[in-house]
């Protein structure tokens, strides 16, 4: 088991579409991740951002176990309406950080802000890059069975755990177990873990721990 408290940066870190810098939110030391004020502003969506390979890459080879952080995400006011304060963890990457997957939060379709449907339903999401964004995947798969409601509020500490194996992942918020994608959508691989961050979003981290098994 490994942990960073993320009060710096872990030794090796590397930015990739993003700025990161140690920060304090709600009385914790932590690290602030954001999109770059370059994609941000002259971006394209689905080539720059929108479930891209945006986040703070941690060194370390990451294939089973499990990946544990505290998050807190809202909006930065910088991002277009449909902004949801997406913040997550990135994992599998690639050398060439041109694969990976990932499961975010979408706070602002929280349970604890009541949003309509479907936004209701859509608070955690799994997708794979970069051949399964969250959009195909709900063209596929119209069940919803890579998304699910979470019980959220923007700006709020959360911990979010991935229990990953060979071909799938369960996702718990706060403890309870909010989704479980029995197939997932990527070759078998280890890699990197990241700190993962989309538009519209200033997000905090702290204690990232790592548990192979």
């Amino acid at each position: 088991m490994t942990t960073w408290t993320l009060d710096q940066l872990p030794s090796g870190a590397l930015t990739h579409g993003v700025t990161a810098e140690p920060a304090l939110h709600a009385g914790r030391t932590c690290m602030r991740v954001e999109l770059t004020d370059t994609i941000t502003y002259d971006g394209s969506p689905g080539v720059d951002y929108v479930d891209q390979p945006t986040f703070l890459v941690v060194p370390t080879d990451f294939g089973v176990g499990s990946i544990s952080v505290d998050v807190a995400s809202g909006l930065n006011h910088k991002g277009p309406p449909d902004a949801r304060g997406f913040a997550g963890l990135a994992y599998h990457l690639s050398g060439e950080v041109d694969q990976f997957e990932c499961v975010y939060l979408r706070p602002l379709n929280g349970q604890g802000l009541n949003p309509p449907a479907p936004r209701n339903r859509r608070a955690v999401q799994y997708f794979s890059y970069p051949d399964w964004p969250f959009d195909r995947l709900r063209e596929a798969y119209p069940d919803g069975r890579f998304e699910a409601p979470a019980d959220l509020l923007p700006d709020i500490w959360t911990t979010l755990v991935l229990t990953v194996s060979e071909s799938s992942v369960r996702v718990s918020v706060n403890g309870v177990v909010v989704l479980a994608v029995a197939e997932t959508k990527a070759p078998v691989r280890s890699g990197p873990v990241a700190l993962f961050v989309d538009i519209g979003t200033e997000a905090f981290f702290a204690d990232l721990t790592i548990t192979a098994s």
